[in-house]
């Protein structure tokens, strides 16, 4: 079946609606048709330097323009919902911006508004499209480095101090959790499952009532243990590892990975690399499109039932350090 051009509108214009329209031109299926701020201004100003053809000064408007197909909602994390429900309302496919929200009730209304009107809806989980975290798949399934023991996966960042700021600020959803340890999370999710028997975590809460740091330790069936590190005030390798009975694999940089390494016996046996031009957003938007054109309303490769279980258990992780969000 010939895939169709998927029509894209963009849902804010702050620098993951910019990198994400960026990469909307090296998608072989998109097209960037439409931007919609909370302004004018703003609008015209990101169509003007993305080339998007239509720019609204209003969501409203975004989500009446009836040549879009598509939404990508890339607005902070508490305002996910309201957007996300917004869009679905106005019968568009949407892919939202990870975190999907701030905690599973939320995603849980979202899920299933979008399964009882038969519209699709994914996490912007950009990561799992890479291809060398397709080609990490494949050696796993293939058995190359034997049964999976142990995950280990590192995000953290040094971001600059001010209060105010998104990442600090708890009315925001700021800490490292919702935005830097989603990835590891997540990661931990593709390889091992869903269903972790136990989890064990600590913080470090910042003045400002937000996580800037964090430790996971999540421990699954026949002994299978994932460790897991985010930070938002400290560096880290960000490096994730799978370690199995025969071999282990490394990925560098593995959020946004470029290549994957496979070794057996503490030997490197092969490593992938992709050369893209892309950021590498492009492939998650060629997924939606792809979905879109067979019908699908949800990606097998991250299903929206694995997402509520990642939210679910970030969500007992912030109950173990006592993190409530002012607006929960």
């Amino acid at each position: 079946m010939d895939e169709k051009i998927i029509k894209w509108g963009i849902l804010g214009t702050g620098g993951i609606a910019s990198t994400f329209a960026k990469d909307l031109a090296f998608a072989k299926n998109a097209e960037r048709t439409a931007v919609g701020s909370r302004t004018k201004e703003s609008a015209t100003k990101f169509a003007e330097s993305h080339d998007v053809s239509r720019a609204y000064g209003s969501y409203d408007e975004l989500l009446q323009d009836s040549d879009v197909d598509a939404i990508y909602v890339a607005t902070p994390h508490p305002f996910h919902k309201e957007n996300v429900l917004a869009c679905l309302r106005a019968g568009k496919a949407v892919l939202c911006e990870k975190p999907f929200t701030v905690n599973s009730r939320e995603l849980e209304e979202m899920i299933q508004y979008a399964r009882e009107n038969k519209l699709f809806l994914m996490e912007a989980m950009w990561t799992r499209f890479l291809p060398p975290i397709v080609k990490v798949r494949e050696w796993i399934a293939s058995g190359e480095i034997g049964d999976v023991l142990l995950v280990k996966a590192d995000f953290g960042f040094r971001a600059p101090w001010d209060p105010e700021w998104r990442l600090l600020n708890p009315a925001l959803g700021g800490g490292a959790l919702l935005d830097a340890g989603i990835y590891p999370v997540s990661f931990a999710s593709m390889i091992l499952g869903t269903n972790p028997e136990k989890i064990l975590s600590t913080a470090h809460i910042g003045e400002t009532g937000v996580d800037e740091q964090f430790s996971i330790i999540m421990s699954y069936p026949s002994g299978k243990t994932a460790t897991l590190n985010g930070a938002i005030r400290v560096g880290l390798t960000n490096e994730a590892y799978i370690h199995g009975t025969e071999g282990y694999i490394r990925v560098p940089s593995f959020l946004s990975a470029k290549s994957a390494t496979l070794y057996k016996n503490g030997e490197e046996v092969e490593t992938f690399k992709d050369d893209r031009n892309s950021a590498g957003y492009a492939f998650e938007i060629e997924e939606v499109g792809k979905c879109l054109s067979q019908g699908l309303v949800e990606s097998s490769v991250i299903p929206l039932d694995e997402s509520l279980e990642i939210m679910k258990i970030m969500d007992q992780i912030r109950a173990q350090w006592g993190l409530k969000y002012p607006f929960e």
